[in-house]
């Protein structure tokens, strides 16, 4: 019997499987983890020795009670577990022992941030609230934010409070009530501009009360809305405002932080440079 230090090595056409091939692009850890074990005998404590984790943390994310979002850990399970270098890129990881020369190209597709998409808001409400529940940084980019962050049942408020733990730090850019990009999208989703100005406005109150336990930062920004983000460390959500269509009703895309991709690096820049230009309101 396998002893808890040996290292796992599945042999390479076990990653070329149809099932773990769509795990590795989702970054479905639990998936891949029940893939190893059915392929290898290997235990959970085994598992979680080679990757680096306690059993406990390996057995909640089998069942669901965790999900895995930072880097870092990424690398450590892939390394953990021997990964060939085409699995390693369908995680979204550079290949091992690879250097790239300065200029050098080299393929995006094998570095993919975009993990999935779903049709809108609701059909990735269970999963956001998920990672929002230990996420240490949220960063919140909307029009008024009353679905996301304002009303008691808001998709993220329920997980920003968390019984004497530490909450997240939060930034939020709203769009100013008092703007002409507010009259504008006003009057591309059929709403009179007092009626989206105060919905602006009742965000902002409502999330005073939440400055009131944590660390929470509020701005404003005075440009038309296109992109929707909602960043929970290295995983970011992103939607689009249309001409006559609210961000929650488009296509969310889920995003994650890869070591060449643009996407997450241009996303993040974007909130950055508006947070820069915005007027801090809380």
């Amino acid at each position: 019997m396998a002893t808890a230090l040996e290292p796992i090595r599945l042999p390479d056409p076990a990653w070329q499987n149809a099932e773990v091939r769509s795990a590795l692009r989702d970054r479905d850890v639990a998936a891949v983890f029940r893939w190893v074990q059915h392929h290898s005998g290997a235990s959970q404590a085994r598992i979680a020795t080679q990757v680096g984790m306690t059993q406990s943390r390996v057995n909640e994310i089998i069942n669901g009670r965790r999900e895995v979002v930072r880097l870092d850990v990424f690398e450590r399970i892939a390394d953990g577990l021997n990964m060939p270098n085409d699995a390693r890129r369908l995680l979204g990881l550079a290949p091992q022992r690879e250097s790239r020369a300065p200029g050098a190209a080299f393929d995006l597709a094998a570095f993919p941030e975009i993990v999935r998409v779903y049709s809108d808001q609701a059909s990735a409400a269970a999963e956001i609230q998920r990672t929002a529940r230990s996420a240490t940084e949220l960063d919140v980019l909307a029009v008024r934010g009353l679905g996301l962050l304002a009303l008691r049942d808001s998709l993220l408020r329920p997980h920003l409070d968390r019984d004497g733990d530490e909450p997240p730090r939060l930034r939020v850019l709203l769009l100013a009530p008092d703007s002409p990009a507010l009259i504008r999208r006003a009057a591309e989703i059929g709403e009179s501009p007092e009626s989206l100005s105060g919905g602006v406005r009742l965000a902002e109150a409502r999330l005073r009360e939440l400055a009131e336990i944590g660390r929470v930062e509020v701005y404003r920004y005075r440009t038309l809305p296109v992109w929707r983000v909602i960043r929970l460390d290295k995983t970011l959500y992103v939607s689009a405002f249309d001409t006559d269509r609210e961000g929650h009703e488009s296509a969310t895309y889920k995003v994650l932080a890869t070591p060449y991709g643009p996407l997450y690096r241009g996303w993040r820049r974007m909130f950055d440079a508006m947070v820069d230009d915005a007027v801090r309101v809380i």
